[in-house]
């Protein structure tokens, strides 16, 4: 065969030699760069995070990094303006975005001050804005509605409603598990955490009081006061708390001069001060255990509400009033129980529902373990009675980090998970166990964890893998033996 050669000239091999080196680099780099492209190109952003429980619930595509909240309250069970204004940062570029939001009347929508398509998708608020977000990019949703809190949704379980509940005189707020999306448009999802701003105005007479510190309080020409409150610390929409009534706002201070502002009707201010002025004390006794607490104030709110439920909403838990007006047996038991939430829970967020026996077990651990040194019932008594009825609610509820349905405040949450705690205290001793707890809250400060966090944190505290231990107890179809009492026993599950 035959060869033909081209004539060398000064220059053509350096020529040739450039040009191979970039097409060679244009074929390294394309698949690099088309990838980009689909990263630029927007998409819808996913109606909810897939969570095992609540699969709609939360959003992606974006993070928010702040709310503010403007509602221009009138009188229990009375429609109001309201808006929320949400700042947000896009993680794809975003062709629309979903927000949690049911009932309510919508009146307008803007994003970044331009008005924005909307629909609305059962809880879902679908927002298409005018141009595409970026990715990265900051961008900020006004949404301007009313407020219906005669829009009450139902719960199957001790709560009968949440949402706005109506007091005699305001409101107080149960939005556990997901009924934020009944106040304000919202990231709906435990994981999700945002520093909010409540901007309130009320009639005059009436006190409004929320999570975090009254930053400013002015009277309107019209009488009408208007009351500002900075949350301070990121809050999950599920622990948001407003409270609007005839209130007096009672100052004092905690371990430390942490402040403490208990929010109580004027009636009640007498009858429920014996146990109010106990939180010090609690606070004392919870630091001790698990080191500082996590939030800048703390307080009771004291709902005058017939609800048999309290509520850990954060730096102010919610007690009804019948939850103070009784034994101080009892009275201690919920206000430690909501105290202690502020650590499991508040501080460290659930990854997902089906984490919430890490919140709820701690709570109802270490309430039963204060009862008792105060006069209540044995902890161990309780935790043997737990043990004889935990296979049946595994059966009936599901496993403590695996319920089997979304009405998730079941005895299984509750004592179920506390007796997981015990258990692992009674495998790795005492000592052990609290190490694992103030690891546990240090690690996780200000953080969303998941059961697989606990387990692995757990493992390396103790120097060896509990996942063999734990994970029959967490996920198993019946309870293991109890570690130290060979005595304890389950009673057989009775099926219908």
């Amino acid at each position: 065969m035959r060869t033909y050669r081209t004539p060398r000239t000064p220059g053509r091999r350096a020529r040739l030699t450039v040009a191979a080196a970039l097409t060679l680099s244009a074929a390294l780099t394309a698949p690099a760069a088309v990838s980009q492209a689909a990263a630029d190109q927007p998409t819808p952003g996913a109606p909810g995070l897939g969570d095992p429980l609540f699969p709609l619930d939360g959003n992606g595509g974006y993070r928010v990094r702040h709310y503010t909240l403007d509602f221009d309250w009138r009188a229990p069970l009375t429609p109001f303006p309201a808006s929320t204004t949400i700042t947000a940062t896009a993680e794809q570029a975003l062709s629309r975005f979903d927000l949690d939001f049911a009932g309510n009347e919508l009146r307008s929508v803007t994003v970044n001050g331009r008005p924005a398509q909307t629909r609305r998708d059962g809880d879902e608020l679908v927002i298409t804005p005018k141009s595409p977000l970026r990715k990265g990019g900051s961008f900020t949703v006004k949404v301007d509605y009313t407020a219906d809190p005669t829009q009450i949704r139902h719960r199957d379980d001790a709560i009968e409603n949440y949402g706005w509940i109506p007091t005699p005189d305001g409101t107080v707020l149960y939005p556990q598990p997901n009924g934020a999306k009944m106040i304000f448009p919202s990231d709906d999802h435990p994981s999700r955490r945002a520093p909010l701003t409540f901007r309130v105005t009320t009639p005059a007479g009436l006190t409004a009081a929320a999570n975090g510190k009254l930053v400013d309080r002015s009277v309107r020409p019209d009488g009408r006061v208007r009351w500002t409150y900075d949350s301070e610390q990121p809050v999950a929409a599920q622990l948001v708390q407003l409270a609007i009534g005839r209130f007096q706002l009672i100052d004092s201070e905690g371990p430390e001069g942490l402040p403490l502002r208990d929010v109580v009707p004027d009636a009640l201010v007498a009858p429920t001060q014996q146990y109010r002025d106990l939180t010090p004390a609690h606070l004392d006794w919870l630091r001790e255990r698990l080191g500082p607490y996590p939030f800048d104030r703390y307080g009771v709110l004291v709902g005058d509400t017939d609800l048999g439920v309290a509520l850990e909403t954060q730096t102010l838990s919610l007690l009804p009033k019948a939850d103070l007006l009784g034994t101080r047996v009892d009275a201690e038991r919920d206000l430690v129980h909501e105290l202690t939430h502020q650590w499991f829970g508040d501080s460290v967020a659930l990854a997902t529902w089906s984490d919430l026996w890490l919140s709820e077990g701690h709570a109802r651990f270490y309430e039963r373990e204060y009862s008792e040194e105060h006069g209540g019932d044995s902890f161990e008594a309780a935790m043997r009675t737990a043990y004889e009825n935990h296979d049946q609610w595994r059966h009936d509820y599901g496993a403590p980090a695996e319920p089997t349905e979304p009405n998730l405040f079941k005895r299984m949450r509750y004592d179920g998970s506390a007796l997981v705690l015990y258990a692992l205290r009674e495998e790795v001793g005492a000592g052990t166990f609290q190490r694992i707890e103030r690891a546990w809250l240090t690690t996780y400060r200000g953080r969303a964890a998941s059961t697989a966090d606990f387990t692995a944190l757990a493992s390396k505290v103790a120097g060896r893998d509990l996942s063999g231990f734990l994970h029959p107890w967490l996920y198993g179809p019946k309870t293991p033996p109890m570690p130290g009492h060979p005595d304890w026993v389950v009673t057989p599950v009775v099926t219908p």
